[in-house]
């Protein structure tokens, strides 16, 4: 007999959480765990850390849809600020180029 029988899962449908997504699911989905208790998000990759309404509990698992954009906004933008950034070219057509 399994030593969780009785007990709940540590999160509820429609509540929201914050997570830090640790690692990769077989279907690509991002895992994020609280208390120990494994929960699936999608569009997510190792190392995100964002905010997530869980939208659906089963016995051993949840699923999650991030809520909080902005966060991984940031990411992004951290990341790409160490990139060198590409200076604007003027377009020009053929017409416009004076021949000596």
């Amino acid at each position: 007999m399994s030593e969780d029988v009785g007990v709940s899962p540590p999160v509820e449908e429609g509540e929201t959480y914050e997570v830090k997504i640790e690692d990769i699911g077989k279907e690509g989905d991002g895992v994020a765990k609280i208390d120990d208790f494994v929960i699936f998000v999608p569009d997510t990759d190792v190392g995100d850390e964002v905010e997530i309404k869980i939208t659906r509990v089963l016995r051993t698992l949840a699923f999650g849809e991030v809520t909080d954009t902005d966060a991984s906004v940031d990411k992004d933008i951290e990341e790409n600020e160490d990139e060198e950034e590409t200076p604007e070219v003027e377009e020009v057509t053929v017409d416009e180029i004076e021949l000596e």
